[in-house]
């Protein structure tokens, strides 16, 4: 949610800060804004809408002159989306300017005391509370002013900071919401994401909770609560730039579902060493392996859904109880956790806030951590005990593809490693699962090259009100998927049901000609399906079947037929996805939705 960019350096910053923003559009936002030290004064322009209004307002950068500055892209939590209250936000002799994601907790209260002190408001944001606050405090030292700052607000925030009093500095500050640093020739970056300086530089650092930066054109100093210096690493973003960019594609979605062979590829072949699993990056023993009593599974979204598969995977094969849950719910539930367990966290960005504060709460009580992750440095890679990175490469368009694909195969590969650990595969059926996952990356492309095909069938969908997907086992947690796909970028109403649920209530909403998905991928749940789906078309529905290939007695019970080549049935997911991801993208884009950034949802969610 939201995006900072903040630049000092030798070139003009407004070009280089809309530039940024624009590659943190997937963020979501509904207003931008940036603030411009000019060398005697901060120029403020802000628009609601999207970022091309902003660049429009300000010819591109050109009508704002300076080297110095920060940018954001605001989505509103207090205060509508509106010109007033979008970012950056001055103080009242506007010496100060001010952009942050998160929110304040404590805003209502700090507001009170600053209108007690004379301070008047101009915005409904929680964010002019530290414009402000940072004026009361602020006495010739950024850093105190900072700090003060900090010990006085609740909540979460990353901000960046310029004052009209201390020419080509920067300063950003960072509590719970993500915010990284770039470091350039004769130039700085700040900014919420990695793509939004790849153009600049591929040398960034991870400003921790509670970390204040001072940047320069030359110089970068990062100090604690202190006051006090300290050093931080760097590390090389070895992304290629061009992995950010469209490449011609129509959407970003598009492209990153055509990408999804490579980043399956990507993300398994360095763990195939031979006729085995080598995941070099976990330190677990066999041993300790064996003595994990429970694997928890906390996630968002479509991780929560990969985790789902995981959950048939590790207990049928590697006899491990599993729970999954929502990170949301596991924070707030209580769980029973054993010292023996093991809680896997699984997320893209590495910053989503509910699962970093669910891994954060699992890790107070001493459990063992391992997170699942795309982005390198992030908080929730740092800072579980154990880490396992999806090598899927920028990933832009809100609705997750290739990340998605890339977390079923990490997860595969720890299913089969903790299985062998334990003595429960054999290595005979190692090689055999090997034998299946190399031939993945291929067979995805070929499910891609028969986008026309359903392409056209999309188009018969366009107007559908409502559309129910169903499954068993493995097929019901790739339901899940192929729903919330549907949903998020087609705004079509859509839900995922186990398919022997549907007789509890959910038939009653089948009419004439609704669209019901079913997925049949696991051969000995193939009957009980096929009975499913004869009882919804007896009903008027029009029955979508995604299934195995040879599996043609299913042809008289559905009315549209898509096989998936064969694999182990343990790897399914990776295939039956590629269709329903295709048909949602292709039902979206006959309905006119912005395919890569659907209404009010947003790529990395920072905020509860």
């Amino acid at each position: 949610m939201c995006g900072i960019v903040g630049y000092t350096g030798s070139k003009q910053a407004a070009p280089i800060l809309l530039d940024g923003l624009e590659k943190l559009e997937y963020r979501g936002y509904d207003s931008a804004g940036i603030a411009i030290f000019d060398g005697k004064n901060i120029n403020i322009k802000k628009a609601t809408g999207k970022l091309k209004v902003l660049h429009e307002l300000t010819h591109g950068g050109a009508v704002m002159p300076g080297k110095s500055g920060i940018g954001h892209t605001r989505w509103a939590t207090h205060g509508v989306p509106s010109e007033n209250n979008a970012h950056p936000h001055y103080n009242a002799d506007k010496t100060i300017a001010v952009v942050h994601n998160g929110i304040i907790e404590n805003y209502i209260k700090l507001k009170k005391r600053l209108e007690d002190r004379g301070y008047v408001f101009t915005s409904d944001t929680d964010t002019e509370v530290i414009a402000h606050l940072l004026d009361y405090y602020y006495k010739g030292d950024p850093i105190d002013a900072a700090i003060k700052v900090m010990h006085r607000v609740e909540g979460s925030y990353a901000l960046g900071i310029i004052y009209a009093d201390i020419p080509g500095k920067v300063f950003a500050v960072r509590k719970d919401s993500p915010l990284i640093v770039g470091k350039g020739a004769d130039e700085n970056f700040i900014a919420s994401d990695v793509p939004a300086l790849l153009k600049y530089t591929r040398d960034v650092c991870y400003i921790n909770n509670e970390e204040i930066v001072e940047l320069s054109e030359d110089d970068i100093i990062f100090y604690n609560t202190d006051g006090e210096k300290i050093e931080k690493e760097f590390s090389y973003i070895d992304w290629d730039a061009d992995a950010a960019e469209k490449g011609g594609y129509e959407h970003f979605m598009l492209k990153e579902m055509n990408e999804e062979p490579k980043t399956v590829h990507d993300t398994l072949m360095p763990r195939i060493k031979g006729d085995s699993i080598v995941i070099d990056e976990l330190t677990l023993s066999a041993e300790e392996i064996n003595k994990i009593r429970q694997i928890h599974i906390v996630a968002c979204g479509s991780a929560y859904h990969t985790g789902m598969t995981a959950k048939y995977i590790f207990e049928e094969m590697a006899r491990i109880p599993v729970t999954v849950d929502v990170a949301s719910e596991f924070r707030y539930r209580d769980p029973i956790l054993y010292p023996e367990d093991l809680v896997i966290i699984i997320s893209q960005s590495g910053e989503t806030a509910d699962s970093l504060e669910a891994l954060r709460s699992v890790k107070k009580q001493g459990i063992l951590t391992l997170a699942i992750v795309n982005v390198v440095g992030s908080s929730i890679a740092r800072e579980a005990d154990q880490v396992m990175y999806t090598n899927a490469g920028p990933e832009i368009a809100v609705a997750t593809t290739k990340a998605y694909s890339a977390q079923l195969i990490a997860l595969y590969l720890l299913s089969i490693h903790f299985s062998k650990a334990r003595g429960l595969v054999s290595d005979e059926e190692v090689k055999l699962f090997i034998r299946d996952l190399k031939k993945l990356p291929d067979q995805i492309e070929l499910l891609l090259h028969n986008e026309e095909n359903i392409q056209r069938f999309a188009n018969r969908y366009i107007a559908a009100k409502d559309v129910f997907f169903m499954g068993r086992g493995i097929d019901y947690a790739i339901s899940l998927e192929g729903s919330l796909k549907l949903k998020e970028i087609s705004y079509i109403h859509s839900e995922a049901y186990a398919a022997g649920e549907l007789k509890h209530g959910t038939i009653s909403l089948i009419e004439e000609g609704t669209l019901v998905a079913a997925v049949l991928t696991q051969e000995k749940l193939f009957k009980k399906t096929i009975s499913n789906m004869v009882e919804v078309k007896t009903r008027g529905a029009f029955v979508l079947a995604v299934t195995n290939e040879g599996n043609t007695e299913i042809e008289k019970a559905a009315d549209y037929v898509i096989y998936i080549p064969e694999t182990n049935h343990y790897f399914t997911n990776s295939l039956a996805i590629i269709p329903l991801q295709l048909f949602s993208y292709y039902v979206a884009v006959g309905r006119g939705c912005d395919v890569d950034k659907p209404r009010n949802l947003a790529k990395s969610v920072t905020v509860e």
